[in-house]
């Protein structure tokens, strides 16, 4: 198996902090991404290379195998159990510490263990499972409303999933079989995807709840009446408005919030704040009106 360097793909030092790990992955794979980079092999395969450097430098105790093992950093539990184990026998009068296999051989080693020398055959090969991949994935708020199917491409291979309603932010869903080969017949690893998601709306959220303010003109709010506000999913409801509604007044829509996390049917609640707008550009006539009014209730 031929080292890679994966400080090298991803542009960054081997000291590099994992902050600088990440925003250079993300500035690497935007560039390359097969969405931006149609019918370009060599950009999709540069996008691999991103993503399979990636799932090993982001994560802090794979990165520490790597930079112990490299291009043998999967199977680092394995390589320090044997090395342990060679020390032992070291003193045995065996020669070559281990059954004749050269201590600084790493790679020879495990291909004996795996089948490639005198180990034995495949039933006594152990069986491992494949890495975990990880991957980012950013989304609209409003994308998460509602639940649906989405496909990304993860090491050329395209894997579609559900999102569920109510996703929140930062959320890791588990897409399982879809990370690394097993070994020797091993299960594969699985896909964690952590979500980001942005919120380009009016609509703050709260958990399953929603927030959001309503301009309230003078008139309506001194004198009462009824208005109409848009919900999350693009639906108006009407609301009767009292008189004498004091700014920053709270009224709650229940059921018109955000959707629950895998509880079908079940919404939070939606809050709107009453803002009160004074009229501006005011005629002379409306002028002598609120004078007339001012007198009155200071008399």
């Amino acid at each position: 198996m031929e080292f890679i360097d994966y400080y090298k793909i991803l542009e960054v030092d081997k000291k590099a902090t994992e902050e600088e790990i990440k925003k250079a992955y993300r500035k690497l794979a935007r560039k390359y991404h097969p969405d931006v980079n149609p019918n370009n092999p060599e950009a999709l395969k540069k996008f691999k290379e991103i993503n399979e450097a990636n799932e090993v430098l982001s994560n802090p105790e794979n990165r520490k195998k790597y930079d112990k093992h490299g291009k043998d950093w999967k199977h680092a539990d394995e390589l320090d159990k044997q090395q342990q184990q060679r020390q032992q026998y070291s003193g045995g009068g065996q020669q070559g510490g281990f059954g004749g296999f050269e201590d600084n051989n790493y790679s020879d080693f495990f291909s004996s263990m795996f089948g490639g020398g005198r180990a034995g055959n495949s039933r006594n090969q152990a069986k491992y499972r494949g890495q975990d991949y990880n991957a980012e994935l950013e989304l609209d708020l409003k994308e998460v409303y509602s639940t649906h199917k989405h496909t990304i491409v993860v090491n050329g291979k395209n894997v579609r999933f559900t999102i569920p309603a109510g996703l929140k932010n930062e959320q890791v869903l588990r897409i399982i079989g879809h990370g690394g080969e097993g070994v020797n017949g091993g299960p594969n690893g699985d896909l964690l995807i952590k979500f980001v998601i942005k919120n380009q709306t009016k609509f703050k959220r709260d958990n399953d709840n929603l927030h959001t303010t309503f301009d309230l003109n003078l008139y309506t709010a001194v004198l009462g009446g009824n208005i109409s506000v848009d919900t999350f999913d693009g639906s108006k409801v009407t609301l009767k408005v009292n008189p004498e509604t004091k700014n920053g007044t709270k009224v709650k829509l229940k059921g018109k919030g955000f959707p629950v996390y895998k509880k079908d049917g079940e919404f939070g609640d939606l809050y709107i704040t009453y803002n009160i707008v004074l009229p501006a550009n005011l005629t002379e006539r409306e002028k002598e009106l609120f004078t007339e009014l001012s007198k009155l209730r200071t008399s």
